[in-house]
């Protein structure tokens, strides 16, 4: 992909997920889990659509009875401008949000059309990530090893011993034996309810204080995550997971192979990528939204592909320019 993206892009997009995490803040500790979900994703594609851009929806977050918050395909945006490729999550770690649980965000990615091609049918991946010290390392058997070989493999690349290690973890039953052989190498587990966008930039982030995310995620989450991985460096290894044979053949039907191991570059063909995330309440790499009066806080983390480029932005919300 050669098309370059307009630089004014990521700040079109940002808006896009200050929006949602502004409306979800609401719902915060309320234990309304899709409704919330529901509400901040109206915002995100209320926003969305006010970007000079031909915008396709390719894959986004579902309802907890697995019916979209949107329709595949979606048009979004004016239709004028670039032909462009949309994911998006307009809250990562519902569940915990609606319990009141801290760490949930909104995210978004856009890249030129056809470069974020996945299948659809598709819910659940095997992930393993790694920041660019450990990249050059890292080998498609880490996905499917033993735990103690893939985190060998890691303190050697970092120059550490495994037991300084820090491996997140999404906190699930079909994570059991994989924490237990973690703690039986000598690594430290930070388990998480939700959350493995912030995780997966945890893991690709030098000295962030996570060295590696391991275990099954969201397949959303892996296309967001790979997109920033793009961005800020490092390596994503990926096999899809299908639960059920309709899933199975609904990726083999989109031209994927279950059992092969996809890499970031695999599942975004281009480095024009934007990711855009905001914090919805405080999480180890955003701060929430804060209310004051008329006006909201926010805090946001802007990543951009083709330069490498990282910022951090804070901004302050009139909210009857929102509501």
């Amino acid at each position: 992909m050669k098309e370059k993206l307009p630089q004014d892009l990521a700040f079109d997009l940002v808006r896009s997920t200050e929006a949602a995490a502004i409306a979800a803040g609401r719902w915060i500790g309320l234990g309304e889990q899709e409704q919330a979900d529901r509400t901040a994703t109206k915002k995100m594609i209320e926003a969305l659509n006010k970007i000079e851009m031909d915008g396709h929806i390719i894959m986004g977050e579902y309802s907890q009875g697995r019916e979209p918050f949107f329709n595949y395909n979606e048009r979004i945006g004016t239709g004028a401008g670039p032909s462009l490729d949309l994911v998006l999550d307009a809250i990562d770690g519902s569940a915990q949000l609606s319990k009141g649980s801290p760490g949930a965000l909104s995210a978004a990615a856009v890249a030129p059309a056809g470069s974020m091609q996945v299948p659809v049918d598709a819910v659940y991946m095997n992930k393993v990530i790694v920041d660019r010290n450990v990249a050059p390392s890292l080998v498609s058997q880490c996905l499917n090893a033993p735990p103690g070989w893939t985190l060998a493999l890691v303190a050697r690349a970092k120059k550490r011993d495994i037991n300084t290690l820090t491996v997140f973890v999404l906190d699930r039953p079909r994570h059991k034996d994989l924490v237990e052989e973690i703690r039986a190498a000598g690594a430290h587990v930070m388990l998480a309810p939700d959350g493995d966008i912030a995780g997966g930039i945890l893991a690709c982030t030098p000295e962030s204080g996570v060295d590696i995310l391991m275990g099954i995620g969201g397949v959303v989450e892996g296309i967001l995550v790979a997109c920033a991985v793009k961005a800020i460096g490092g390596m994503m290894i990926s096999q899809f997971t299908p639960a059920s044979d309709n899933e199975r053949k609904g990726i083999e039907k989109s031209g994927y192979e279950v059992g092969k191991i996809y890499d970031q570059d695999d599942l975004v063909t281009t480095n024009e990528v934007f990711f855009s995330a905001t914090g919805i309440n405080d999480g180890p790499i955003l701060n929430g939204v804060k209310y004051k009066g008329e006006l909201a806080t926010s805090n946001s983390l802007i990543l951009r592909g083709g330069s490498k480029t990282r910022r951090l932005m804070n901004a302050e919300h009139r909210l009857s320019e929102i509501d």
